[in-house]
């Protein structure tokens, strides 16, 4: 079986990652996505069970997916959920310099691990989490950059601040 791990803080998923994960789910017989649980360098508006839970419903249509929260390096996930390929998605030539400095680490740390980086569909290329919280904190409007379930739940948590 060809596995692969797609990981992320997904803080919220977006339809970028959407578009990321369904392709990958094409290509591999199982794709796990990794919701990273405790991140050093971010600060989180969804806790981990929400991401996976928001994560959970926008792939539940898609068979071979499963979503799990995983600590620690994504190298040591994708050796637990014995994947042999990590896949990243690239939206601009910034994504492309920043997943190179992590593939030739990850390579290092476990050389039998092969990445697999999927260009972003051109209505994705300027989509980020960050993003999107920013624009709806300032009451824009992101209906069609997100499923309807992530943007209700945006809308909720950015209004109470």
């Amino acid at each position: 079986m060809t596995i692969a791990v797609y990981a992320g803080t997904f803080d919220p998923i977006t339809n970028g990652h959407l578009d990321v994960a369904l392709r990958a789910a094409r290509l591999f017989q199982k794709v796990y996505i990794g919701v990273y649980d405790n991140p050093v360098a971010k600060r989180l508006l969804f806790s981990t069970e929400e991401r996976v839970t928001l994560v959970k419903e926008a792939t539940k249509n898609i068979s071979n997916i499963e979503v799990i929260p995983f600590t620690g390096l994504v190298v040591d996930f994708a050796v637990r959920m014995k994947a042999r390929t990590i896949v990243r998605g690239l939206r601009m030539a910034s994504d492309f310099e920043r997943e190179f400095e992590m593939a030739l680490m990850n390579k290092k740390l476990r050389p039998e691990l092969e990445l697999v980086c999927l260009m972003s569909n051109l209505q994705y290329q300027f989509l980020s989490s960050s993003l999107l919280k920013e624009v709806v904190s300032l009451g824009g409007e992101i209906d069609s950059l997100v499923p309807t379930h992530v943007a209700k739940a945006l809308k909720e948590r950015l209004a109470r601040k």
